[in-house]
């Protein structure tokens, strides 16, 4: 399988569209959503994109969830690959946006699937997190490739072709580098200071003083980032933000729960970051 994992508006979307248009093999494509979380309608979903491939396939695991009396899961499951083993020619079944799938026994189905898949198949997943799979056991085997940020970010000279070739700035080499370092890359970041560079005079001054508190990057921080967050994880994290440090038990105490069953995932930077990184999710 293929994982490509980064924060929103890195472009794995539209590197996986760019891709898929220029390979030769067929592919199958979803793009999930939170309502896809349900194994019935993911199953479905995933078998119509087999069947965008190679007609028929599957055909019977659709009758067996549409059954009152379905088959177990892991008996469904393995007669879709047994289905699939069938089709004679390498295909690629995109999973995209696979973050938003939440329930146990979809992630139990993809990993069987995975563990079992026929070769001709390929699986490529784009998550803004990595899917909760023994990934190590996978890349033991040299059965997974993985695009993470560090291959996504726009360097120096991509940043260029993007705003002066592509979006027709005349930015000099200095206002690009400050681009550049300050949004590391990203290239939402970088769209956002173009719509915000495009109507202003002085445009050097202005690229020193963009920061992660310009309204076009917390528009889109909220409608991208913070509104998909789940109400608990959102006031979780309001009331914590006055802390500069934190532990369990201070974080428990700040939101007045005294049972000890916070349980927090986060994120952080393999360096302090500098006074420049103001716009990397990676920090979030």
């Amino acid at each position: 399988m293929t994982l490509i994992s980064a924060p929103a508006g890195f472009g794995k979307t539209t590197l996986l569209a760019d891709c898929v248009g220029k390979i030769k093999e067929p592919v199958g494509w979803i793009s999930l959503d939170e309502q896809d979380n349900d194994k019935v309608r993911f199953l479905k979903y995933f078998i119509n994109a087999i069947q965008q491939i190679e007609k028929g396939i599957g055909d019977n695991s659709l009758l067996a969830l549409q059954s009152q009396q379905p088959l177990e899961t892991e008996i469904l499951v393995t007669g879709l690959i047994n289905d699939i083993a069938d089709i004679d020619h390498p295909f690629v079944v995109v999973l995209d946006d696979y973050h938003v799938i939440t329930d146990t026994e979809i992630q139990q189905i993809l990993l069987f699937l995975l563990d079992n898949q026929p070769p001709q198949m390929h699986m490529v997943i784009s998550s803004r997190a990595d899917p909760p799979w023994p990934l190590a056991r996978l890349r033991a085997r040299g059965e997974i490739e993985e695009i993470r940020i560090q291959d996504l970010r726009f360097t120096l000279d991509e940043v260029a072709i993007l705003l002066n070739e592509i979006m027709g700035f005349t930015l000099s080499s200095k206002d690009l580098a400050a681009l550049e370092k300050r949004t590391e890359g990203w290239v939402a970041g970088l769209q956002m200071a173009a719509i915000a560079l495009q109507n202003q005079q002085d445009k050097a001054s202005y690229i020193q003083a963009f920061t992660g508190s310009h309204r076009y990057i917390f528009d889109y921080l909220m409608e991208e980032v913070l509104n998909s967050v789940p109400d608990d994880a959102r006031e979780f994290l309001l009331r914590t933000s006055i802390l500069d440090q934190f532990n369990g038990s201070l974080c428990d105490f700040v939101i007045e729960r005294k049972n000890g069953d916070c349980t927090v995932h986060f994120f952080f930077p393999r360096k302090k970051p500098s006074s420049e990184s103001y716009l990397s999710l990676e920090y979030l």
